[in-house]
């Protein structure tokens, strides 16, 4: 065949691409779209090299540096991949499989594919070439010996830590940092040069320079030096790095703050209903300082009248402006004990967002009517300028309605009413609820008090009151509605999703119970009702923690997602977040697209999809830091205690020990499986024990303790208990 031929047929060729069109619209030439790409060598049948899959798709001088950035993209994606020889390789083809590494504090791994089959494990000398979150393509390599599939690296697509925050330590006059992250476990490297003049033993920040390999460590220099490991407030500092939680906001977003009025201006009053007139009060704990909602309900015949106004927070962040793209990449507040990182800037958080008492703030509106048997009659949202008329707290306001005639109540004799009809709402609310089935479980929160020298003084459980559970009810109906509104004039929008559980757990569960002469009805697809139900059995009985727990257990966690599911644990067919803007990314969403309704628009955020996934992740972000620093806390608090005994409970059980909460301190540690008494001790997940091969003994979740505390390690954040003489197993 001659040249033109050849040419004619390579055009004729690239004309077969389906997405020609599409990547001529996207890219001003129209480059072989990714599709066909892996499609022609799909054809081929072997690899190709690259300067005859060049001449195959007849790229010109012109297209080769596009194409080859597509290529390496591809590459870097795990598409295609180049053999020992540098011929480009179909992924698929070569049974490869893509991947996120999972590092373990014991040097091994795992790789969790993509496709979400099961996990790989990966040797100590795999976990050398690669760091925890690491994205490889990996060939399966055999069996191990515990049955795993076990893994080789074929090659690292992308290296996801270029920053870390960790300890240096100097030994024979070399210098390393280990990682705060114990996934991480190699050490990395740090020349003199790039010290920066931080001590052994001092928290620093790392870049890293060169990565690792199974030949070398990883190399960095410190970019940053935090202070001693001790510092008061260095286990905050630690986690923000650690968890690459953005604390600071861009200087766009500082500038357009600094624009914004300290007040409410006359102008932004247009168009809004005028509620300044209604006595609406905000109710929070005793320490917070934003105040997104406040609330107001009255009597109406035989009805009542109940208003929740929340912070008109979308009125002052504007949709992609700076302070958006800042607010979505925190994507919620972050409360550490002592310290807040808000989503928003202070001068919005607590100034001109929060509802201040006895000052005009924006808000929106979702005014309800309920009668009195809890049906829910009407309801509409509205922009509007409301005054509150007090702050009041949890404990306030239960004390008001304790006693009605005591001091506190005379304090606030012009709210007394207000707040005995919020009072009666939601004991209106709270009978729906219970005929609803929505699950409640009873779980124990703590708060951390503090001396003047930062040091924790005492763990103590946070009691809820009526004054809570009010107000709980109140957001409930409002993000209900919010949902329903949404929903029915088509609106897209973040709901808040609680699935059901999966099979597996459910069977397990229903094991469990069986050995106590319980069962959970529903069959295959139990509804919150079924939960509740066999929650209100097992009331009052000894082994009603266990039981409660082990039901916990088998639920699935909350997520955003467009696809509205349903939440399986409130029993809500329709659910989203309406009633914190102030904290959380996707309730600011539901105000836009609230307002986009209410002016007969249609909000659009973009992928939907994906703002679930980040708005769930940033949630999930913020959980893992604070129960971070929580730890760190608790071991600091008990290193003074080491040689004193507890009471406890178990309150998990693991294949290599048990974890026992103490009594009153509200701690937990490991009580490892070697100090239990001289036997081979097997774990039963779905029994939720370890029983002894020889004696029988059992020790099971939920059963009672007494421990002695014998090491604090803070830099692990684990607390190790042995089991004192008073401990009786089963």
């Amino acid at each position: 065949m001659s040249i033109k031929r050849k040419t004619q047929a390579s055009k004729k060729l690239r004309e077969l691409d389906p997405f020609l069109t599409r990547e001529k619209e996207r890219y001003g030439q129209a480059i072989p779209s990714r599709e066909f790409i892996l499609q022609v060598l799909e054809q081929q049948g072997v690899p190709v090299d690259e300067d005859n899959l060049i001449k195959l798709l007849d790229i010109s001088a012109d297209e080769s540096d596009f194409f080859r950035r597509r290529l390496s993209a591809m590459m870097r994606e795990g598409q295609v991949i180049r053999n020992r020889k540098g011929d480009i390789c179909v992924t698929e083809k070569l049974e490869l499989i893509k991947g996120t590494v999972q590092g373990h504090s014991d040097g091994f791994g795992f790789l969790l594919p993509d496709d979400g089959e099961s996990d790989l494990f990966l040797s100590p000398r795999e976990m050398q070439k690669v760091m925890h979150g690491d994205r490889v393509i990996v060939r399966v390599v055999g069996i191990d010996r515990r049955g795993r599939r076990e893994c080789k690296i074929v090659e690292v697509l992308e290296r996801v830590n270029s920053r870390l925050v960790g300890r240096l330590y100097a030994e024979h006059d070399i210098y390393f940092v280990a990682a705060e992250d114990k996934r991480i476990r190699q050490e990395i490297l740090i020349p003199k040069e790039g010290l920066m003049k931080a001590r052994a033993g001092q928290i620093v920040m790392v870049d890293i320079v060169q990565q690792p390999d199974h030949r070398a460590k990883p190399v960095g220099r410190i970019t940053e030096v935090l202070g001693d490991y001790a510092a008061p407030g260095m286990e905050i500092e630690i986690a923000l790095r650690k968890f690459d939680l953005p604390n600071v906001f861009t200087p766009e977003a500082e500038k357009i703050t600094s624009k914004l009025p300290s007040k409410v201006l006359k102008k932004d009053l247009l168009k809004r209903a005028d509620i300044r007139h209604l006595p609406l009060v905000t109710i929070d704990g005793e320490t917070a300082k934003d105040f997104d909602d406040a609330v107001f309900c009255q009597p109406e015949d035989k009805n009542f009248r109940l208003f929740v106004a929340i912070a008109d927070v979308s009125h002052y962040v504007l949709d992609q402006s700076a302070l958006d793209r800042d607010a979505f990449n925190r994507g919620n507040s972050v409360y550490f004990p002592r310290r807040v990182i808000p989503m928003l800037p202070e001068k919005l958080s607590n100034g001109l967002c929060s509802l201040i008492p006895r000052e005009d703030r924006l808000c929106m509106v979702c005014e309800m009517l309920w009668t009195a048997k809890g049906e829910l009659t009407e309801y509409r949202f509205y922009p509007a300028v409301m005054h509150s008329h007090a702050r009041l707290t949890y404990t306030i306001v239960a004390e008001m309605l304790e006693k009605p005639k005591g001091a506190v109540a005379r304090e606030h004799a012009d709210l007394l009413t207000p707040i005995k009809s919020l009072h009666k709402i939601y004991k209106i609310l709270q009978r729906s609820r219970k005929i609803r089935g929505a699950i409640d479980f009873e779980t124990v929160e703590t708060e951390m008090v503090f001396n003047d020298q930062g040091k924790i003084e005492q763990i103590r459980p946070v009691v809820r009151n009526e004054a809570h559970r009010l107000i709980e009810e109140c957001m409930l109906a409002a993000n209900v509605c919010a949902s329903n509104f949404l929903q029915q004039h088509g609106q897209p929008v973040l709901y808040r999703i609680h699935e059901g559980p999966v099979a597996e757990k459910l069977a397990a569960l229903r094991d469990f119970l069986k050995e106590f002469g319980l069962q959970l009805s529903g069959k295959d697809k139990p509804h919150a009702k079924d939960y509740a139900k066999t929650l209100r059995q097992i009331k009052n009985r000894p082994d009603e923690q266990l039981l409660q727990t082990v039901m916990l257990k088998s639920l699935q966690q909350a997520v955003y997602s467009p696809d509205n599911v349903g939440h399986f644990g409130l029993a809500y067919e329709s659910y989203t977040h309406f009633t914190s803007p102030i904290r959380r990314y996707p309730d600011l969403l539901v105000h836009r697209a609230i307002k986009a309704v209410l002016t007969g628009k249609i909000y659009a955020s973009g992928d939907w999809y994906e703002l679930g996934k980040h708005c769930s992740k940033t949630e999930r972000r913020a959980d893992e830091a604070t129960r971070e620093v929580e730890s760190w806390l608790k071991c600091f608090y008990m290193q003074d205690k080491i040689g004193d005994s507890f009471d406890g409970v178990i309150s998990g059980v693991t294949g290599f020990g048990l974890f026992v909460a103490l009594d009153d301190i509200y701690v937990e540690g490991l009580v490892h499986i070697s100090e239990l008494p001289r036997d081979y001790f097997h774990h039963d997940a779905v029994k939720h024990l370890l029983r002894g091969e020889r004696t029988g003994k059992c020790y099971r979740l939920g059963d009672r303790l007494c421990v002695k505390l014998v090491r604090v390690d803070l830099e692990t954040r684990k607390i190790d208990f042995v089991l004192d003489g008073k401990s009786k197993p089963h």
